[in-house]
């Protein structure tokens, strides 16, 4: 069933949400279709989107027609898109170029079945509510400090505004004259998802890669090297990517334990 649109009046604008979902996968093939306690792994990220307020439309995106036909059968809207595309947000740029009305798009990962519904909703009504941010995105506290050596998590520092001074795989800031870890100034924990409005979408991905994304991997750093600021929000959400096998039996846990207890109560 299509969805209403629910934007509340206060604000000017549309925000689309967009999940970018590709079969190929190096160390997951047809990740986004992999059952979750009885649903595909983007159904999980669609209905967790669904219930967040401030979008307009909820569209998932892909180059493969089994997840189109999967996605269009448990009722999303969907876009196909070109094969070619290096990243969701290529991808996401595509879709931009056949919405009209859309000011604002929010990419949230299709391998997030746990994404906060209200974390979305934040980052939508701050783009809206604030014109002149051109891309937005979030963090957290580690939970636990010693994450932040681990090159698998991405970090993020601030500026006194909110806004990203930089973002590494590397422990950052580096403190030079306190050598107990437990003592330093511990940077964020990046989450994947990015707001951007949508002129800032349509430069982003015109831009060459650049060398610190290059040397980092990290594809939000072109923006940063190129002048775009990135405002990030503060959550207390963590969330739990499946980027392989193992997660998404971590996930499926989570999920089982989450639905056994709303059956509880």
């Amino acid at each position: 069933m299509p969805r209403e649109p629910h934007l509340q009046k206060v604000e000017k604008g549309a925000v689309a949400l967009v999940i970018p979902a590709r079969w190929s996968s190096t160390r997951f093939p047809g990740k986004p279709l992999h059952p979750l306690v009885g649903k595909p792994l983007v159904q999980h990220v669609w209905e967790r989107s669904l219930l967040a307020k401030n979008i307009s439309r909820i569209l998932i995106a892909t180059d493969d027609e089994r997840i189109a036909m999967v996605a269009r059968k448990f009722g999303a809207e969907v876009v196909m898109t070109s094969p070619d595309h290096p990243s969701g947000t290529d991808r996401i740029a595509e879709v931009a170029t056949k919405l009209r009305g859309v000011t604002h798009f929010i990419n949230v990962q299709g391998d997030e079945p746990l994404i906060d519904p209200l974390l979305i909703e934040k980052l939508a009504t701050t783009m809206l509510r604030s014109p002149a941010i051109a891309m937005i995105t979030a963090a957290t506290p580690f939970e636990d400090f010693r994450e932040a050596e681990n090159p698998n998590t991405v970090k993020v520092v601030l500026d006194r505004s909110g806004n990203a001074l930089y973002f590494s795989r590397s422990p950052i800031p580096f403190h030079r004259d306190t050598p107990d870890l437990e003592s330093k100034v511990i940077p964020l924990l990046h989450l994947g998802i990015y707001g951007y409005r949508r002129d800032t979408l349509r430069k982003l991905v015109n831009l060459a890669p650049t060398p610190l994304e290059l040397s980092e991997k990290l594809e939000q750093l072109r923006a940063l090297e190129n002048g775009i600021s990135i405002r990030v929000i503060q959550t207390t959400h963590q969330g739990v990517g499946v980027d392989t096998p193992e997660d998404a039996k971590k996930v499926e846990k989570i999920l089982r334990s989450n639905s056994q207890s709303l059956r509880k109560h």
